[in-house]
């Protein structure tokens, strides 16, 4: 059965308008809470390795035995820099990448 929907076809635009406050609230809140966050300069090399192999986010993901969400959260800054994790793309990738600050 399907629920009803808010405003007919414009309903699915209210969703993610809903869904962009709420991650701009998370945005906020992780600022405040300033816990440590992958820096540009590695995400940048994240893509910048993984595009030069021709490799998809899934692909990388999986020869290295993770979940592509991993790599995803990486890539859009989400991620908690882990140096171990690192260290593994580095090493797919064969390119140096910037180590997170202890």
């Amino acid at each position: 059965a399907k629920r009803p929907a808010g405003g007919g076809g414009g309903g699915g635009g209210g969703a993610t308008t809903s869904a962009g406050l709420s991650a701009a609230k998370l945005d906020a809140e992780t600022e405040e809470l300033k816990h440590q966050t992958v820096d540009k300069d590695l995400r940048l090399a994240i893509m910048k390795g993984r595009t030069a192999k021709g490799l998809t986010q899934k692909q990388l993901a999986q020869s290295l035995n993770m979940q592509p969400a991993i790599i995803n959260e990486y890539e859009s800054g989400k991620a908690i820099p882990n140096n171990a994790i690192i260290a593994k793309i580095e090493r797919a990738l064969g390119c140096k990448l910037p180590r997170a600050k202890k």
